[in-house]
């Protein structure tokens, strides 16, 4: 099975569990905060859903339909995930401007903070798993589903904290207080998501530190060519795309020309694996001001 898939699967197991683990905390407390930390983990599991259909459908080979394949279907379930995200911090408002209009203790608080601590735990050992196999595998659905569920594990953090100083102070406001600001810490995460995958959706280039690695390799691989120009990068998913203009002195012949590109294909996937380049190759009366400069051979 892919690596990514097993991955998404157990996110969506995880996520079960742990909403069952926070339900149970609100149930035992009445807590308005731990009844929003609750309804955050609704959303960890209907993302955790959204992430497996995106990773199943962007494992699918290209097709004639869809010829440049399905990566791009990650970035639909990223946008998914911060929408719904968004829209339980809303929903949190509401109930915590309910519980600031109305006074309440909590119930068997003690054992509700355990729970949920024990909740917030496995939280965040699935986090870490998320978001460094996310990376490995260049699975921007993973690794955002990793670093949502990082940011539950804080926030969760954060009404704990909140929780006990109530129980220590009586000050029981401080319940739909720390919802409250749980939800909008929560809204700013939903907005980060979406922007995120926004960007890729709107083929956001290459970060500059990933630009200057695919110059260099360039420079340094394209002994026989003059220099290249255009260079253009997008990625999908887990696939990285790269075209650029290589510029040959006139008189070089075809197959030596495709030797060139040749090496320097192979050189980019080396830096940048599941990379697909697309190279134009053109003489040198075509050579631009502002290029890449190839090394000497």
């Amino acid at each position: 099975m892919n690596p990514a898939l097993k991955l998404a699967i157990g996110s969506l197991i995880v996520g079960a569990a742990v909403l069952g683990l926070k339900t149970l905390a609100w149930w035992l407390t009445g807590s308005i905060a731990l009844l929003s930390d609750a309804l955050e983990s609704i959303v960890n599991v209907v993302t955790a859903l959204a992430a497996l259909i995106a990773v199943r459908l962007a494992a699918k080979p290209p097709d004639a339909g869809h010829p440049y394949g399905h990566h791009k279907a990650e970035f639909f379930s990223a946008t998914l995930s911060g929408l719904l995200i968004i829209l339980a911090a809303l929903v949190i408002l509401r109930e915590a401007y309910v519980g600031l209009m109305t006074s309440h203790s909590l119930a068997a608080p003690v054992l509700g903070l355990a729970v949920n601590g024990a909740a917030s735990v496995l939280n965040a050992v699935w986090a870490w798993v998320l978001i460094t196999r996310g990376r490995a595998l260049l699975s921007p659905a993973l690794a955002a589903d990793g670093r949502h569920l990082m940011t539950d594990v804080i926030t969760s953090g954060g009404v704990m904290v909140g929780l006990v100083l109530a129980l220590m102070t009586g000050w029981w406001f401080l319940d739909p207080l720390m919802a409250g600001l749980l939800a909008l810490h929560i809204m700013w995460s939903g907005g980060r998501v979406v922007q995120g995958a926004l960007s890729a959706l709107m083929d956001e280039a290459l970060p500059e530190d990933t630009l200057d690695t695919i110059r260099e390799v360039i420079a340094t691989h394209a002994t026989g060519a003059v220099q290249a120009h255009d260079l253009r990068t997008r990625h999908a998913g887990s696939v990285t795309f790269i075209d650029f203009h290589l510029v040959v002195p006139g008189d070089t012949r075809v197959d030596d020309a495709h030797e060139v590109c040749d090496r320097v294909e192979a050189a980019l996937i080396g830096a940048i694996p599941q990379a697909i380049i697309t190279i134009h190759v053109e003489p040198d009366h075509k050579a631009k001001p502002q290029g890449i400069d190839v090394a000497p051979a």
